[in-house]
């Protein structure tokens, strides 16, 4: 039996196609760089990052101009005619753009922008005569030429799922038999998220809703996923179809905090009356192909080859990771360069990866003897706590909206010290009131002594409830002044996170 989710931490608006017996898939990554992870599984339970679509200057200099939870939105992944095709929003940049690869795993072409489609969450499909149709939010299509970008036709407006149901978006197309079915998404990504369907003669329909629509939601219910929906149809080669799709796991009381952002979830499908059918997400999904199995390190020593020694789930805000350091300068190390004084700017230098656990322990050797920094956990410029490390003192500080606060101080030296982070779910119990984790920064004293706690908060103040916005926690490291070096950081986790 598997474990939902199946790709744990901010990983949103998955995508997913099938060659042969591999399944790949793609998530929205919004501001932070590289963009677009891609991920391989050979069962749909266990699946290993690849990869990144956007990870060179010349597809995307940067994301420098656009806002926390802007940026790189609902990519659709699909192969067709030997090659691997992605088409996403860039928001605030290149706007609708495609993206072509032989390998999955890259290099993936430069972009081709979509001048004539407007709109978000675009989706590409081909019909029996190589005709490819992308459709966008809303919902309207238009037919293109991807290799070039060009729009053949006006775009039209077609089914807009259930009347009088806000946000639209999300569209998929496929052809199953002799019928085309649209999927989508409406309600909004929050409580109310669902999905709906349609079926039609062709891709453009005219569009038939499925009469029992939504065909997937959890809003009013006490299920502990929420926010259900932005989904995605596979079949299997043993025929069985499967959906993927986005939701969250709030804790604590009213109304209920998720702090590891929207995550990819999947649940069995079956087909009656002709039409697929999902039944709820659980945490526990029974029937998938093959069992579950973890192949993610949970320790990075910065001396993997590729990438500028950083493995692809190493991400940066609105720079890419390379941009702001580099395992070169002192072979083993992390090396990071400050390029702005403080957290609270959108330029600062900061690598980190997704929180996908809510129990974890994340710890890093720090080396600030040059500069000022440490480790951080993080939503956005304004909704962060950190352990900082300068002039040998280390600090717990956190950033909570307008507010900032010192919470604790301790003296370490200028030798390299161990930061770390130790985030806990809330016990058993509810308090109406009370938030879904606890965060405690601490330092390991150089000398041996166990750990030197310097502050703990309620981790709902690092939660999308509270920051609002689309992204989730990453976690990571910094530099604010000089230069810092990282000799290693490591992600543990519980058995069930």
């Amino acid at each position: 039996m598997a474990t939902n989710p199946v790709v744990p931490g901010f990983h949103p608006d998955p995508s997913v196609c099938r060659v042969g017996d591999v399944y790949y898939l793609a998530c929205s990554s919004f501001e932070y760089l590289p963009g677009v992870p891609v991920f391989r599984s050979t069962d749909l339970a266990s699946w290993e990052q690849i990869g990144n679509v956007i990870d060179r200057p010349s597809q995307l200099a940067s994301l420098e101009a656009v806002p926390s939870s802007a940026g790189v939105y609902a990519p659709t992944l699909r192969f067709h005619d030997g090659e691997f095709w992605l088409v996403v929003t860039v928001v605030g940049t290149l706007g609708n753009v495609v993206f072509r690869a032989t390998d999955p795993a890259g290099p993936w072409s430069d972009p081709v922008p979509l001048p004539d489609v407007r709109g978000i969450d675009p989706d590409l499909a081909w019909d029996d005569d190589g005709a490819c149709w992308c459709t966008v939010a809303g919902v309207t299509q238009v037919r293109i030429d991807p290799a070039t970008g060009r729009a053949i036709g006006e775009p039209r407006r077609i089914w807009s799922g259930t009347p009088g149901a806000k946000a639209p978006e999300a569209p998929h197309l496929y052809h199953v038999g002799d019928r085309w079915y649209l999927l989508l998404a409406e309600g909004g990504t929050e409580r109310g998220h669902a999905v709906s369907i349609a079926r039609g003669p062709s891709p453009s329909g005219p569009f038939e809703p499925y009469p029992g629509n939504p065909i997937l939601t959890h809003r009013g219910t006490d299920e502990p996923v929420q926010n259900t929906g932005h989904a995605d149809l596979v079949q299997a080669p043993d025929g069985s179809w499967w959906m993927v799709l986005l939701g969250v796991r709030p804790g604590g009381g009213t109304p209920g905090w998720h702090v590891l952002g929207r995550e990819t979830f999947i649940t069995p499908v079956t087909w009656q009356g002709g039409w697929p059918l999902p039944a709820p997400v659980t945490l526990d999904v029974p029937a998938l192909p093959a069992t579950f199995t973890t192949t993610a390190p949970d320790r990075d020593d910065f001396d993997a080859p590729g990438h500028g020694g950083l493995a692809p789930s190493w991400i940066t805000p609105r720079r890419y990771p390379a941009d702001v350091g580099d395992t070169a300068a002192r072979p083993g190390w992390l090396t990071l360069r400050a390029a702005a004084p403080s957290l609270d700017e959108p330029g600062v230098t900061f690598v980190g990866k997704r929180q996908q656990a809510l129990h974890c322990r994340v710890r890093a050797r720090v080396d600030a003897s040059a500069g000022t920094g440490g480790l951080v956990v993080r939503i956005d410029e304004e909704h962060h706590y950190e352990v900082e490390i300068t002039g040998g003192v280390a600090t717990a500080e956190a950033r909570i909206g307008p507010l900032r606060a010192v919470l604790g101080t301790a003296a370490v030296g200028d030798d390299p010290v161990v930061v770390r982070l130790d985030i806990t779910p809330d016990p058993a119990g509810w308090d109406p009131r009370g938030g879904p984790d606890t965060v405690r920064l601490a330092v390991e004293p150089p000398a041996g002594d166990g750990v030197l706690e310097l502050g703990r908060l309620d981790g709902r103040y690092l939660s999308t409830e509270v920051a609002g916005g689309f992204t989730g926690r990453v976690i990571g490291v910094f530099a604010t002044a000089g230069t810092v070096a990282v000799d290693w950081v490591e992600f543990a986790t519980s058995t069930r996170g």
